[in-house]
């Protein structure tokens, strides 16, 4: 009986499976640029250097009148150093360092203080080679502003800015200063101009690697509160996509081709059509780089010492 079920059921038609198509195999990583690969060590480069120095920048820096001088000293009777006269003491060569000395306000002949404001777990030792850039070349009164690291609010830190920028014009006697900020910096500098009437007091606004309409980056880090409102769809980036018609700042926006931090890297362009802006690539360098790179210095000098602010939006030109 078995060996007739065995036979009967051989003898059925087997049922044609339909062939199962082959999956086709993921393709394989286009390896690196050579572009890409440069920019990479450059940045571990500036990444090794900057570590060292840190710490020097971990402390806000001291405030200066500008022009102002220690008093002259005079050696004592026992050798010890005594301080000169001051202006209080009737002297008239005298020099009064008990308090600022404000100049003139410049009128167009000087050129406004520079503030530099730096990125996110960062201090203003990032732009040590940017300062002194910038005062080789005619821009003496520049100071950095360390905001701290334990930040969670691009608004509080905005209203921060607004503090030291009135001290500043009061300090200096200048109505308008310039702003340099470098990642989040840039973000914050911007929020104070459009958001906190800054446009009063900033003339120009240069960023640098600032994510202005958010980046992608490091989902892992979004649990801090800072790194969300850099999100795209965060509310800080719709309060600056907000109409603006009475802000009269320029903006000069670098944004670098190989920027791993702000993601897609086109979104530290500007797009606004209420804003003056200038919209700068660079190329073959990374997020890191851009601010102590000298091509993009000597861009940031040039967009500075320009006596009229371009207002038409787009690509300015491109730093090599």
């Amino acid at each position: 009986m078995k060996a007739f079920t065995r036979r009967a059921l051989g003898a059925l038609p087997r049922p044609s499976l339909p062939p199962f198509p082959a999956l086709p195999l993921p393709p394989l990583p286009r390896p690196p640029s050579g572009a890409l690969v440069r920019a990479s060590v450059l940045e571990l480069l500036v990444l090794a250097g900057h570590t060292l120095l840190y710490p020097m920048g971990l402390t806000q820096e001291r405030r200066t009148a500008p022009g102002l001088t220690a008093p002259p000293r005079h050696p004592g009777p026992a050798g010890a150093e005594e301080p000169g006269p001051s202006r209080a003491s009737g002297s008239p060569n005298a020099t009064d360092t008990r308090a600022p000395r404000l100049p003139a306000p410049a009128g167009g002949r000087g050129r406004p203080p520079v503030l530099l404001l730096h990125g996110f777990i960062d201090n203003r030792s990032v732009f040590v080679l940017l300062r002194r850039s910038l005062r080789r070349h005619g821009h003496h009164q520049v100071e950095a502003l360390n905001y701290s690291p334990l930040t969670c609010d691009i608004r509080s830190a905005a209203a921060a800015l607004a503090e030291r920028v009135e001290e500043i014009c009061g300090r200096t006697g200048h109505a308008r200063i310039d702003v340099v900020g470098h990642s989040l910096g840039g973000l914050i500098a911007r929020y104070y101009v459009q958001r906190l009437g800054g446009h009063a007091r900033v003339r120009t606004l240069v960023t640098l690697g600032t994510p202005h309409s958010g980046t992608t980056a490091a989902p892992w880090l979004s649990a801090h509160p800072v790194v969300r409102q850099m999100r795209p769809d965060s509310p800080v980036i719709e309060e600056l996509s907000a109409p603006a018609p009475e802000c009269g700042t320029r903006f000069v926006c670098f944004w670098s081709d190989l920027d791993q931090v702000v993601l897609p890297p086109a979104t530290a362009r500007i797009e606004h059509p209420d804003l003056a802006v200038v919209n700068i690539r660079v190329s073959g360098i990374g997020h890191l780089a851009l601010p102590v790179h000298g091509a993009v210095a000597a861009e940031i000098l040039r967009m500075l010492d320009a006596r009229e602010a371009n207002a038409d939006a787009g690509e300015a030109g491109s730093v090599a």
